[in-house]
């Protein structure tokens, strides 16, 4: 695979997002089951998980918490 990043993310419930990569690819991915613990446990919170920005590749939130855009591009 290429080297990707997320240029775009919007929170459109629950806990999907829908994001737009580097390559012009649209997906939402749907983290509910993603496995929220160490620094992601927080995440499990909606209202925190809610909280995220891009960074300068990818999502991530304030706690330091984020997520490989490769890693997101799959699970979409």
């Amino acid at each position: 695979m290429t080297l990707i990043w997320i240029t775009e993310a919007k929170h459109v419930g629950g806990y999907k997002i829908a994001l737009t990569f580097s390559n012009g690819v649209q997906k939402t991915v749907d983290l509910k089951d993603f496995p929220f613990t160490g620094i992601f446990t927080p995440l499990k919170k909606i209202e925190n998980f809610k909280k995220f920005h891009l960074s300068d590749w990818t999502i991530e939130w304030d706690n330091g918490a984020d997520i490989a855009p490769e890693t997101l591009y799959d699970l979409a």
